[in-house]
């Protein structure tokens, strides 16, 4: 039997592994004896190389969909599919001897997975709200060490809980179990493999083709082949057109994809959300005079506070509700304080300790990037030192809920990790929006890339992979991650006026925004009907966890999403309307061709966002730069 194949027997007796009443030791023994491939090769140069390569493209991929949609799709998977592809590629051509082993493909994911999950979420949440309420861009090195420095602290939080929530706890980590069998089913079944990789491949090149039509000024094509960026409706609504209240369809097949990805119950929470305030609240609010503006940028700069309400309070009580989930996190803080594991007479443990993260490793990283973080926030920023240091140490005990809620719904917290940091901030340092924002952005950063990070390292456990080579490949993704990331920002949006418009809303920046100039200037700096919006958004986002946890659980698919229902308020409707008919595409097809969609809805739609989003900023960098005019 081959290694692959021998991986594939003993993961599927793992899952059936119920750790209950077994000492950690016992459990780290036998995974340790069954499970490890120390055998088949992982951390190679030609792994490494290929990662890091494949994770500064994903960055930017991440970079651009998270502008336009506020949304962190996840990389796993795609990363996955397409370092198999790329393996299988330039094993056929003769540049590889041969294709990747199944671990090299799981260090390469890790690369990848490091480079898009550390360095995308902080440019489009807190900088880009920074950079929108300051009018320009941080230095550029300020940003490049802030934006690695971030990376750095997310990456060694993971250490430890990787120890006590994988190995010892057997937390499910449910999107890490799917790459897992993704790998598995690439390596495993030839044909499947190959259909997968092709499909990710051509929806890819038709991606970028739509972009490129599309976007591109050079020509060179038919007149009539064209595209328009929008399709308008007929129709009107209050006397204007249905384009001035953003209900128009959108050509782009990012949004399409990525509907298909998050699911039909988000996308139709937010086609709900869309129709009531584009079509019913905004005409309302433009009618009564208090929007002056139509056009996103007009209506949105209302809109966005009753749907920043729905999403902070459903956020925050959803989080509040995890209180199980919480008290096990804490309860488990001791473990996962300890650096190591006490010298051991068993050889077997001993071994186990050889491949495991050193607890020096994480002892030195976080020293220095606590060290970093807090010179930048004292230096850049104008933040008491103590502030700063303060906001480390709630990062590590927020990033330990993060982890623990990641590793047992598939959820990370992102939202409420950061809205409890500006609130806490908010209280001890009112009026400075600055402080608010880039304490936030320490915990929001680096606890939600510690639990994805986690989500990488429970695909390698399942399969076997060496812990300590696969962290050394996540740790090299960080710098591939930042060093195309930061200086695309500056490219993809060289101006403030950029951010929060038709072509990149930004959402994700302005709930940040928002919320930062809400306790800064206080509810009086509001209008009565923004109040209201507040108000009234924050009661919708109580009642709907609520009700969640209150009815059967036949009845909870009927519940609006509260992330989707706000997020509704603050993206054009064409996103909307295009999200919802992707997810309604991949649900049809969930229904009517199971296995069918089971094998191509992720694979078509990470090859459609890939293609289009890396067009995209190919000719947003050209234009920049001035190559294209």
């Amino acid at each position: 039997m081959t290694p692959e194949g021998k991986i594939e027997k003993k993961a599927e007796e793992f899952f059936g592994i119920d750790p209950t009443g077994k000492s950690p030791e016992q459990i780290e023994r036998e995974w340790f004896e069954n499970y490890y491939h120390g055998e088949i090769p992982q951390l190679t140069v030609r792994a490494v190389l290929i990662g890091v390569i494949l994770g500064g493209v994903m960055s930017l991929s991440n970079l651009y969909v998270g502008l336009k949609t506020g949304w962190g799709l996840g990389v796993a998977i795609t990363a996955c599919i397409l370092s198999f592809s790329i393996g299988a590629a330039l094993s056929k051509i003769g540049i590889l001897r041969s294709n990747l082993s199944i671990l090299e493909n799981n260090c390469m994911q890790s690369s990848a997975s490091s480079a898009g999950y550390s360095t995308g979420s902080t440019m489009v949440g807190a900088i880009a709200a920074l950079l929108m309420i300051q009018g320009e861009h941080l230095p550029f090195w300020t940003l490049l060490l802030w934006t690695i420095f971030l990376a750095i602290l997310g990456v060694m939080m993971a250490i430890p809980m990787k120890r006590q929530m994988i190995n010892v706890e057997q937390l499910k980590f449910p999107s890490g179990v799917a790459a897992a069998q993704t790998l598995r089913s690439l390596y495993a079944a030839g044909k499947e493999a190959t259909r997968k990789a092709r499909s990710l491949g051509i929806a890819s090149v038709v991606g970028a083709a739509v972009a490129f039509v599309r976007d591109n000024t050079f020509g060179g094509y038919p007149k009539g082949l064209k595209i328009r960026s929008l399709m308008e409706f007929p129709g009107m609504i209050a006397g204007e057109k249905l384009a001035e209240w953003t209900v128009a369809w959108d050509t782009s097949l990012i949004m399409i994809a990525a509907g298909a990805i998050i699911g039909i119950r988000v996308a139709w929470s937010m086609l709900l959300g869309g129709l009531f305030n584009f079509g019913c609240l905004a005409p309302w609010m433009y009618e009564k005079g208090v929007i002056e503006e139509l056009g996103y940028r007009g209506i949105v700069s209302w809109s966005l506070w009753g749907g920043t309400a729905v999403m902070l309070t459903s956020g925050l009580l959803s989080f509040a509700l995890q209180w199980r989930t919480i008290g096990r996190a804490f309860a488990g803080v001791t473990q996962i304080l300890r650096p190591g594991r006490a010298k051991v007479r068993d050889p077997r443990l001993a071994a186990m300790e050889e491949i495991e993260v050193p607890g020096t490793w994480f002892l030195l990283g976080m020293a220095a990037a606590t060290c970093g973080v807090v010179a930048i926030q004292v230096i850049s920023f104008s933040i008491h030192w103590w502030m700063g240091l303060v906001s480390v140490l709630m990062t590590f005990f927020l990033a330990v809920v993060a982890c623990r809620a990641t590793g047992e719904t598939d959820i990370t917290p992102i939202g409420a990790m950061g809205k409890i940091t500006q609130l806490f901030y908010g209280a001890i340092a009112p009026a400075k929006i600055t402080t608010n924002l880039m304490t936030a952005c320490v915990t929001a950063g680096a606890a939600a890339s510690s639990a994805d990070l986690l989500t990488d390292l429970k695909s390698g456990y399942l399969l076997g992979a060496n812990p300590r080579q696969q962290f050394i490949a996540q740790f090299l993704g960080i710098f591939a991650g930042a060093l195309v990331i930061v200086p695309a920002f500056y490219l993809i949006v060289p101006t403030a006026d950029v951010l929060g418009g038709e072509e990149f809303p930004a959402p994700a920046a302005q709930v940040w925004k928002g919320v930062a100039e809400l306790l800064a200037h206080g509810l009086s700096s509001l209008d009565i009907t923004e109040r209201w919006a507040l108000a009234l958004g924050g009661l919708v986002g109580i009642l709907i966890p609520t009700l969640e946890r209150l009815l059967p659980s036949k009845a909870r698919p009927f519940i609006p999403s509260a992330m989707g229902l706000g997020l509704a308020f603050v993206i054009p409707f064409w996103n909307t309307l295009s999200m919802f008919v992707g997810a309604l595409i991949a649900w049809v097809l969930s229904k009517s061709a199971r296995s069918l969609a089971e094998s191509y809805t992720i694979p078509v739609a990470s090859g459609l966002i890939a293609g289009e989003s890396l067009m995209g900023v190919i000719i947003a960098l050209l234009a920049a730069s001035g190559i294209m005019r």
